[in-house]
């Protein structure tokens, strides 16, 4: 119990305490989580009996992937970001959507490819907060734009 306490008090402090950056790299690593689980589970699924537990398990993954999707939708600054936003936005709903498609047909290849795609995305943003962390080192106040 006192370790659940501790990693659950991690968990809250590690996100309170990250940047904006770090938020959203969290988001699209939670989300990859999720649809790796449900890739696992539906590869079990076709290579032994189908269990209705388990394609219960697969929705469940797949309906918080969509949720974290759906979070970093909610994230966009259209203001800031303009059409940077807008593609992004674009993308988030063409993945949600595939997603849905995918959990009812228990499609492997459209979770495959949303996440690939989720994959590259969190990858420059990584990039990109790792040049912004270094930059704003020798700078004394900037704030991080996060239009996407």
């Amino acid at each position: 119990m006192a370790y659940k306490n501790a990693s659950s008090t991690y968990k809250e402090t590690r996100i309170t305490t990250a940047s904006q950056g770090q938020l959203i790299i969290m988001l699209y690593d939670g989300a990859a989580k999720q649809l790796n689980l449900a890739l696992e589970l539906l590869e079990l699924n076709n290579s032994e009996k189908k269990d209705p537990g388990r394609i219960e398990q697969i929705g469940k993954s797949l309906m918080k992937a969509e949720e974290i999707i759906t979070e970093l939708m909610v994230s966009l600054d259209f203001e800031q970001g303009g059409d940077i936003a807008k593609n992004l936005f674009a993308l988030y709903t063409w993945f949600n959507r595939e997603l849905m498609e995918a959990n009812i047909s228990q499609d492997i290849r459209r979770i495959i490819t949303v996440r690939n795609m989720i994959s590259e995305l969190r990858n420059s943003w990584k990039e990109i907060s790792g040049k912004y962390t270094s930059d704003s080192v020798s700078r004394e106040t900037v704030g991080l734009n996060i239009a996407g």
